[in-house]
């Protein structure tokens, strides 16, 4: 039997099967906690305690678990989302900042900005399997879709490692393929197959060089044997492209779902820059609110949300218009955002304050603040999981 969305007023809302569970996770840094929110009937759930000092999060695509990054204990927890729960704590090396998992699943990979290194996770016995050397400060790791190249910013150095993952090695999984310098405070990364349909043929790392007013993009080599790799050998090869100059403190990088932009918050300039990713060349810089910290589109390609850090709101940018079509009201210092996964919700967590700004996205007035859900102090990340349960 269906069950409608149960609290306020809830009209409109959709109606999901009795075995539909969809959950939100809010790792709140100051508390060593994760909370819990159920995007079905809009409630805090419960609270999870995990290491100290959670940050970065990442949600298993083919296993009902979440990956939080505990800085201050020097581990990764794992949280069953079908019963809410910590299921283990795997020790990997200092001060994990982030996780990245591989596209089937079976690994996952936490760089350690303390240590100057990369951990290896197998995710079905749980432990680190290997850790390579990484640059100095290393922050975020990403996976390209065909899961042969990992890459690795490093802040500190101001630079980007390249490696070649061997998933049937579980003694040297990661084997150091190159390095790029020159993009000073190195933190977000995205990565954008150079084809959709076959992603063996190469791909782009488009990098946020927050120390200063660029974006990095390098090309990760193509397998040998896929098409590009046999036309031409040279596009085997990794290689620095450009270095694009944006707006003032780059943060974050959001890729459009098609591939065929990424769009860059500007910290330090109150602006998103939007680049093409077959041109490598940025198309416009746009001001958008004051002190842009993160941003997401949605699924068609329409809409770009981005957080002001610095005006309590959200911004609603219209892509095919070329725009701001909307901004809505959040709590103190909004940081990271998520859509759940039918896109009728985006979720902010506010960085000043102890709750989730949920936004209902189709109205007849627009965009606009459904309710507050309580959180945690400080939060860092925010991701969300959806799944159907099992015997129902």
């Amino acid at each position: 039997m269906p069950v409608a969305l149960a609290g306020c007023n809830h009209t409109n809302f959709p109606i999901y099967p009795a075995n539909y569970h969809e959950f939100a996770y809010v790792s709140n840094g100051s508390e060593g906690t994760v909370t819990v929110l159920d995007l079905v009937y809009l409630r805090r759930e419960r609270v999870l305690q995990v290491g100290r000092e959670p940050t970065g999060m990442a949600v298993n695509p083919l296993r009902n678990e979440v990956y939080v990054a505990d800085a201050g204990s020097d581990a990764v927890s794992v949280i069953n989302t079908e019963l809410n729960r910590v299921e283990a704590t795997i020790g990997v090396q200092a001060r994990p900042y982030a996780v990245e998992v591989a596209p089937d699943g079976r690994r996952a990979y936490a760089p350690n900005s303390g240590a100057n290194t990369v951990s290896v996770i197998d995710l079905e016995t749980r432990r680190q399997i290997a850790a390579a050397a990484t640059g100095e400060g290393p922050g975020v790791a990403r996976v390209t879709p065909d899961n042969r190249t990992l890459v690795v910013s490093n802040r500190i150095a101001g630079s980007v490692s390249v490696y070649t993952i061997d998933a049937r090695d579980a003694v040297h999984p990661l084997r150091f393929r190159e390095a790029f310098s020159g993009c000073a405070g190195a933190t977000d990364v995205a990565i954008v197959p150079s084809s959709m349909q076959t992603p063996r043929d190469g791909a782009k790392a488009f990098v946020a060089c927050s120390g200063s007013h660029q974006v990095m993009v390098v090309w990760l080599g193509a397998a040998a044997d896929s098409w590009r790799g046999r036309q031409d050998k040279t596009q085997q090869a990794d290689a620095l492209l450009c270095l694009l100059d944006v707006g003032a403190t780059p943060t974050h990088i959001a890729v459009k779902p098609d591939g065929g932009e990424v769009f860059v918050t500007n910290f330090g300039s109150d602006s998103v820059s939007e680049i093409s990713t077959w041109t490598n060349e940025v198309t416009g810089t746009y001001v958008i609110g004051s002190k842009p910290a993160r941003a997401v589109v949605s699924k068609d390609d329409s809409s770009l949300w981005v957080t002001n850090f610095g005006a309590d709101s959200a911004t609603e940018y219209s892509i095919d218009d070329g725009r701001t079509v909307a901004s809505v009201r959040t709590g103190a210092r909004p940081d990271a955002l998520a859509y759940s996964a039918d896109e009728h919700l985006l979720l902010v967590a506010d960085a000043g304050a102890a709750d989730v700004a949920v936004l209902r996205m189709q109205s007849k007035d627009g965009p606009g603040l459904f309710t507050m859900l309580p959180g945690g102090a400080h939060p860092n990340d925010l991701v969300v999981k959806a799944f159907r349960g099992k015997g129902n």
